[in-house]
């Protein structure tokens, strides 16, 4: 956040082990859920009024959504960086083709771009 301006000018929704109360910057409302994903997603689609509804986070937070088969298409930018820790989304993109298109876009960077929309 650039001061006390959010920046998605959209409520936003933060699964938490402690759920707490809300908090206005600007125009953004941050809603802070102790729920399921499915649970969380529901709540964003009543707020977004019909309008799209983008889940970001950590590979935690992304595996919960993919179980739960709650994500219709993503983005994922992956870095040929390795820290040595940490968790995976996956061993190899592959392993989501049973239940998504996938399309690799390498750019001169190194970083490649796995764009994947449902089956």
């Amino acid at each position: 956040m650039v001061g006390r301006r959010a920046p998605f000018h959209t409520p936003v929704f933060v699964l938490t082990h402690h759920e707490r109360p809300s908090i206005t910057l600007g125009d953004t409302t941050f809603h802070f859920l102790e729920a399921s994903p499915k649970d969380a997603l529901a709540r964003a689609f009543d707020a977004a009024e019909g309008k799209d509804v983008r889940i970001g986070g950590g590979v935690a937070t992304v595996r919960e959504f993919l179980d739960a088969d709650l994500v219709d298409t993503m983005h994922v930018a992956v870095a040929p960086v390795e820290l040595g820790r940490g968790e995976r989304l996956w061993a190899s993109p592959e392993e989501l083709t049973d239940r998504f298109h996938l399309e690799q876009i390498p750019s001169p960077s190194g970083v490649v771009h796995h764009f994947f929309w449902r089956r």
